[in-house]
């Protein structure tokens, strides 16, 4: 119908199977490199973590840091200076003293008697020589007429001040420091310009060091006169040891005579 109109028609070819057309002459085919295999990973383990156990750290101690000594210490009065110690820092020692050991006479004695740390007692009651040591220095002064006692009718050579070297107590009663000792000689030294005492005496190893810078032995220091910044300055033991040395106690006697000795002379020299 469509050719009778005069109208172009158009068929789809027949279907024939499609051939490869035949490769062209090439170069010998290649040898095939298998390529590297990837090294395959290793298989997961499954580890097992313990808890965190906790860290203990060492305990730190507070800094105690040393506080200088007042400047005016040269120039402070008795109840400045009492202030002052109470106070003071200048060591470690003020961590663990329950008070401080001024000192325990009338402020115009001619006796200075120094002796070395306050012990438990005196660290409690804030007096120097208590206890044992005490009682037995009270009967060593009475022997000589002397009392430490602030009230009475006493004149002033009949009267002793008592002060230790270090106005606090050393932990557990150990020895004391030499830079312990060097932090409070200040003070020690304030009270003897105060007092200006007619004789000191000088009772133990760490009190004979201070006074007269000396290493030796109390025993090759006693029986003769020292001089502290021209005070006259007598050796002796101390109190504690001669509760322990019975044997001593007529050696000390004999320091004690022998510092009344000085008294007497100067007191009549004027």
């Amino acid at each position: 119908m469509l050719q009778a109109m005069g109208l172009r028609t158009w068929a789809p070819a027949p279907f024939q199977a499609q051939t490869a057309p035949a490769p062209a002459a090439t170069a010998p085919p290649r040898a095939v490199v298998p390529a590297a295999r990837a090294t395959e990973p290793a298989p997961l383990t499954r580890v097992v973590v313990p808890p965190a156990q906790p860290v203990l750290l060492p305990a730190v101690l507070p800094v105690v840091l040393p506080v200088p000594l007042p400047t005016a210490l040269p120039h402070l009065d008795w109840t400045a200076l009492r202030d002052a110690v109470a106070s003071c820092r200048a060591c470690s020692l003020c961590e663990s003293r329950r008070q401080t050991v001024f000192g325990a006479g009338h402020p115009q004695a001619h006796w200075l008697v120094v002796g070395e740390a306050p012990g438990e007692q005196e660290d409690e009651q804030g007096e120097p020589f208590v206890g044992a040591s005490g009682q037995l220095l009270d009967r060593m002064l009475a022997a000589l007429q002397l009392t430490r006692a602030v009230d009475g009718p006493e004149p002033p050579a009949q009267r002793a001040y008592i002060a230790n070297t270090l106005k606090c107590r050393p932990p557990r009663n150990r020895n004391p420091t030499p830079a312990e000792v060097a932090q409070c000689e200040p003070y020690l030294m304030r009270q003897i310009e105060l007092l200006q005492p007619r004789i000191i005496l000088a009772m133990g190893k760490f009190a004979v060091q201070s006074l007269l810078r000396s290493d030796e032995p109390i025993g090759k220091l006693r029986g003769r006169v020292h001089r502290y910044q021209g005070v006259p300055l007598v050796v002796t033991y101390h109190p504690a040891y001669l509760l322990r040395n019975l044997a001593d106690k007529a050696r000390a006697w004999e320091d004690l005579c022998l510092a009344a000795g000085v008294v007497r002379r100067a007191l009549s020299a004027g």
